[in-house]
């Protein structure tokens, strides 16, 4: 048990500072209304966590990556944030648009990594 948790820390350490070090790198080199660093933190870690699952890697590498990486490297609370802003601001084109591509890529991206791990790993 505590290397479990041991594992999912140390993760989620690496996965935290990894988003905090791209999102501020994106902001700085493509500023604009829409959330694009989430965006893209998100749909990277849904295709990777699917390319994980469907490797079939051990699972404290799984609890490492998986749980404690993908965990803190993913989002979903600045998401939700992010779209209240967008809304209250009224900027509806931006909330919608984000919304759909943040669901359709996500699940899209996470679905491709799966095949991909099933198919060539």
């Amino acid at each position: 048990m505590l290397i479990n948790m041991l594992l999912v820390s140390v993760g989620a350490v690496f996965g935290v500072l990894t988003r905090l070090l791209l999102s501020n790198w994106m902001k700085t080199k493509w500023p604009m209304q829409f959330p694009l660093a989430t965006l893209c933190i998100n749909i990277s870690g849904s295709f990777l966590l699917g390319l994980l699952f469907a490797s079939g890697l051990n699972s404290h590498f799984q609890l490492l990556i998986g749980t404690g990486f993908m965990g803190s490297y993913t989002t979903f609370s600045t998401f939700k944030l992010e779209n209240i802003e967008l809304h209250l601001k009224k900027k509806y084109r931006i909330f919608w648009s984000y919304i759909g591509a943040s669901y359709v890529l996500g699940i899209g991206f996470a679905a491709l990594g799966l095949w991909i791990g099933n198919t060539y790993l």
